[in-house]
């Protein structure tokens, strides 16, 4: 459970960090599961409908930058979205009725593991109302050096940031981010980061000799339904569960207007959109 001050952080700030939320037996335990499942894993053959590589490697590399949907997939990882321990937290957030919305293992490999860019998650996928967060895991000891999560303290509580250029979404936010606010969230390998869906966040690349994993799991509030735009809203639903309380069948709207985002390719991951939004930017100035 989290405490009150931890809860209204999250409030206030729109994030909050538990420190030794998992035992190093827990997490060592879900981090041989991934080793087991990127074993033989190289750029030139994987399985691309659970795991996404670093694309700066060779054929023969074996740096897997994202696995899809582990808590689909592989029964540890789900047994901890489904655990009380997660749940308990997430319902001190967002109410009794909850559901999981998504999972994924990012892997940020020594020296290599690539930059996320300054986004909100909800702005990849709107929802009638706000009530969404991201609970992430840290797997490893994470820093500036390779690469820990920042973000930007109060900006949930603002509006929809501009993530576009030329009316098409690219994934990252375009207007100027105050990255002077920043603040980089430190923590030792079973931290846990609990962070509202419009919090504004990025992460550096690696650096270090070692590796940053961090899982991510999102919940949203039962009465939080998708806005549908098309093929993105299927395939960014097709993993949601109802976890705990009712089965809600109205949807609660707390938002008068939220930018639809216009993607301008089907994408399987954040990464590629944000590097196609680089490309692309790049062809049109030269």
């Amino acid at each position: 459970m989290l405490s009150s001050d931890q809860v209204n952080q999250y409030r206030r700030q729109g994030y909050c960090v538990a420190h030794g939320f998992l035992g190093s037996a827990q997490v060592a335990e879900l981090l041989a599961d991934a080793q087991t499942i990127c074993a033989t894993a190289t750029l030139a053959n994987h399985d691309s409908t659970r795991m996404e590589m670093e694309p700066n490697q060779g054929p023969d590399g074996q740096k897997v930058r994202r696995l899809y949907e582990p808590c689909t997939h592989y029964p540890r990882f789900r047994a901890l979205s489904d655990s009380a321990e997660v749940l308990n937290s997430v319902e001190q957030l967002l109410g009794p009725n909850l559901m999981f919305h998504y999972s994924k293992l990012n892997m940020k490999p020594p020296a290599i593991g690539s930059v996320v860019e300054w986004h909100q998650d909800l702005a990849y996928y709107p929802l009638t109302n706000r009530d969404s967060l991201a609970v992430l895991f840290y797997f490893d000891d994470a820093d500036t050096t390779n690469g820990c999560l920042q973000v930007i303290p109060g900006q949930h509580l603002g509006g929809a940031m501009d993530h576009t250029l030329e009316g098409f979404f690219q994934g990252r936010i375009t207007e100027p981010v105050d990255v002077c606010r920043a603040v980089p969230l430190a923590g030792k390998a079973g931290s846990v980061i609990f962070m509202n869906g419009m919090t504004p966040h990025a992460s550096a690349p690696n650096t270090s000799s070692r590796p940053r994993r961090t899982l991510i799991l999102s919940y949203r509030a039962a009465d939080a339904f998708p806005i549908y735009i098309g093929d993105m809203t299927l395939s960014s639903e097709a993993h949601v569960r109802h976890v705990r309380g009712e089965q809600v069948r109205t949807a609660r709207f707390s938002m008068s207007t939220f930018p639809i985002p216009r993607y301008p390719k089907t994408t399987k991951s954040l990464y590629e959109l944000q590097e196609l939004s680089h490309k692309e930017q790049g062809a049109r100035a030269s």
